[in-house]
């Protein structure tokens, strides 16, 4: 991915943070953009479409967590990268940032040369994904999301609707946990209700057609798929 059409969103509170990251970014070639506080940050989100945002965790107002959560349920984020950058490195605050969708965290300090090149493998990560987006390939699973064809081990398996878009959510983003909401919303939508024993169930059946060892359960957050 040419850096020159990369878009880079910093939301931090601290001017000194927000410099330094600037300057790093502009000097490797990346369109950088800013905001002090949550609030702002999804206002310039939508403004101007970023391919990554960069989010501090601690911030008045809005903070980093709550930040991410709103624009991962907003359709046009889903393929947006985000990272945490925080001088918090608690377990639980990691926990929090990956369970509202983050894709990577690094604490403060910063080393310049180790965050450009976490943001390069993101990035690059991010543009095999895209280029192959009809094609989801994981370990003995492949997913044809235009003929909504599915084989596992090179045999086909009939998986029904709902199951085959669960599959391809999960299959999206090995490793990543979706929590229980986040599938509602991306399967369902909004104007459907659905029981927590509905998607446990459709998740079962899933496990029964692919294989139990594919989908991990995070009790009390979600479903993941294993990379």
């Amino acid at each position: 991915m040419d850096t020159k059409n990369v878009k880079i969103l910093i939301v931090d509170d601290e001017n000194d943070i927000i410099e330094f990251l600037e300057y790093n970014f502009k000097k490797e070639g990346y369109k950088v953009y800013s905001a002090r506080n949550g609030v702002e940050g999804k206002a310039m989100a939508l403004k101007v479409k970023p391919d990554l945002i960069m989010l501090d965790i601690m911030m008045p107002g809005m903070d980093g967590v709550e930040l991410c959560n709103e624009l991962r349920y907003i359709p046009e984020f889903d393929n947006t990268l985000i990272l945490f950058l925080t001088a918090r490195g608690e377990d639980y605050s990691q926990i929090a940032g990956f369970e509202v969708g983050a894709d990577d965290y690094i604490t403060k300090p910063i080393r310049p040369r180790v965050l450009t090149a976490r943001v390069k493998a993101l990035l690059k990560r991010k543009s095999k994904q895209l280029s192959t987006e009809n094609i989801i390939e994981v370990k003995s699973i492949v997913i044809d999301k235009d003929k909504r064809d599915v084989k596992v081990d090179d045999k086909s398996v009939h998986i029904p609707k709902i199951e085959f878009d669960l599959l391809v959510l999960l299959a999206s983003s090995p490793g990543k946990i979706f929590t229980r909401d986040e599938i509602y919303l991306k399967i369902w939508g909004n104007d459907v209700y659905v029981s927590d024993r509905t998607l446990d169930v459709h998740i079962r059946k899933l496990r029964e057609k692919i294989g139990k060892d594919f989908i991990k359960t995070i009790k009390g957050v979600g479903y993941g798929f294993n990379d």
